[in-house]
């Protein structure tokens, strides 16, 4: 699903053809909307607050389809006539042939006279659309911030985006309504899916108005949310006449002393993600907890340094066979441990999953995490990593989440999958994948090395659809898994070992 910009979309519109057709059309869907959320819509107490844009048209033609049937809805146009849009204008004739013209408000005086005489059940929220850049002021501000005093116990609908939002933005820029129920058009924009602003949203429902898809779909618009059409393949089951080498052999390269709980968990993850077989290579001293957390691991011990990490030594030979290769939770800064990440990244010939502390051992070796032949790379840093990857710091990664993960996914060809609320994969082609699943519960110990787990588990399963598609539904699953387990025990006692009771009851879910 995209996520465009409010100048982006303009420029759809224009090019899409008659824009009275598509406000017609916008109007229409927010009042099916209505008609599939409400009963007795005629009966149903409606305020509709109009501005003098094409979202208070889009509102106008709201208003005379639930006159139509009968309903009564009180529409109030905060603008002068002879301001408004010209499509809004010809939308208003429409609502004044029905014998129904709008109450016209242009101060706070009549508003307080006139707005809040009543409790309606429902308020739609038409009057400022995607074109506000700075903040709500003036008359505008006080009738937003009068609507949760006046109607508080009213469903509120926002057309397009609540009233006060940037549409480019995420941030919150000033006071803006605040909907439980936002009807979108075309495609999502920047302020529905990004905090904090995303919380002035509700529920968002993305409602096509006729633009032509070429237009909405061309590859500069390079921002998009996951959805489950991504990944079409996970939807069919497992066929009947299958064995477990047709799922693909894991190679989970992690753990040191202290930290075999990271290798412990990331190979359960790849297994519990349907994985045919896995194997936890991990220091020697590690090999008997490991291999006691899950009797169904395979472990293979490694020579280890004086400090408990992995010594440098090629691993080559068990690299035979694989399908994906895992390498990073738990494995330690020792210099030792770091020369045979790399060595490892150069001598493998299949699809890596690159985590944590074998991340590190890039901070000065960026260009050798690049992708060859079908050595496809995907790495999964916090900001931390990734500040250390680019010698930035990390508030410039926080500050520019999507550009500094695009950047790098395009300059060393590889799957950028920065971890944090709002999760952002980017792809070596350019385009960035937003991911809405997750929750703060997630924000503890181990969730990342599940998430390595996970990702191997899924990168395997060639039967899961292409290498992109599996690496979205890769990162869909696990913070679904983790919304799941937050319901179940709360966010507070969420703890990374939980998500592996969750995976398939999300993969349902998702199938559902």
């Amino acid at each position: 699903m995209k996520i465009l910009s409010a100048n982006q979309l303009r420029t759809i519109d224009r090019s899409s053809g008659d824009t009275l057709t598509l406000m017609e059309n916008a109007g229409t869907r927010v009042f099916e909307t209505i008609e599939d959320r409400f009963e007795n819509l005629d009966d149903l107490q409606v305020y509709i607050l109009c501005g003098k844009g094409n979202t208070g048209g889009d509102g106008l033609v709201d208003a005379c389809l639930l006159i139509e049937p009968g309903g009564t809805p009180h529409v109030f146009l905060f603008a002068d006539e002879q301001g408004i849009s010209p499509d809004a204008a010809t939308n208003l004739g429409r609502l004044k042939a029905l014998g129904e013209p709008p109450t016209i408000v242009l101060d706070e005086t009549q508003w307080a006279e006139f707005g809040c005489e009543e409790e309606p059940s429902l308020v739609v929220d038409a009057l400022l659309g995607t074109g506000l850049t700075r903040p709500v002021e003036g008359f505008y501000r006080a009738v937003i911030e009068s609507l949760p005093e006046c109607f508080p116990d009213a469903t509120v609908l926002a057309v397009d985006i609540p009233s006060g939002l940037s549409a480019d933005s995420g941030e919150s820029i000033g006071c803006a309504v605040q909907a439980d129920l936002t009807v979108t058009f075309t495609a999502l924009k920047h302020c529905l899916v990004f905090p904090p602003a995303h919380k002035y949203a509700g529920d968002v429902i993305v409602a096509d108005i006729g633009n032509l898809p070429e237009l909405v779909l061309a590859p500069e618009h390079y921002l998009n949310l996951i959805t489950p059409d991504l990944f079409p393949e996970v939807l069919h089951r497992r066929r009947e006449d299958t064995h477990k080498g047709d799922y693909g052999k894991v190679l989970i390269v992690a753990g040191s002393r202290g930290k075999s709980g990271a290798a412990a968990m990331a190979g359960q993850a790849a297994l519990r993600s349907g994985a045919g077989l896995v194997t936890v290579a991990t220091p020697m001293s590690c090999v008997p907890i490991v291999a006691a957390s899950m009797p169904e691991l395979m472990t293979e011990p490694l020579d280890e340094t004086s400090a408990g990490t992995i010594a440098n030594a090629s691993i080559a030979k068990l690299l035979e066979g694989k399908t994906v290769l895992g390498i990073g939770p738990g494995l330690g800064v020792d210099p030792q441990t770091q020369a045979l990440i790399r060595l490892t990244l150069r001598e493998a010939s299949v699809p890596v999953v690159v985590d944590a502390d074998g991340l590190n051992a890039f901070a000065a070796h960026a260009e050798e995490l690049r992708s060859s032949g079908q050595r496809f790379v995907v790495i999964t840093p916090h900001p931390g990593e990734m500040a250390r990857l680019i010698e930035r710091d990390t508030h410039y990664v926080n500050g520019n989440r999507i550009d500094v993960a695009r950047d790098f996914a395009v300059r060393q060809q590889l799957y950028v999958v920065l971890k944090g609320f709002r999760t952002v994969v980017a792809t070596p082609d350019g385009q960035v994948f937003i991911n809405s699943t997750g929750n703060p519960g997630m924000a503890t110990g181990g969730v990342g090395d599940v998430l390595t787990g996970m990702l191997t588990g899924i990168l395997a399963q060639q039967n899961l659809g292409s290498f992109a598609e599996r690496v979205l539904f890769a990162v869909y699953l696990h913070g679904l898994a983790g919304d799941l387990g937050a319901e179940e025990v709360g966010e507070e006692s969420l703890v990374a070992t939980d998500l592996f009771y969750y995976i398939g009851q999300a993969w349902e879910q998702i199938r559902e």
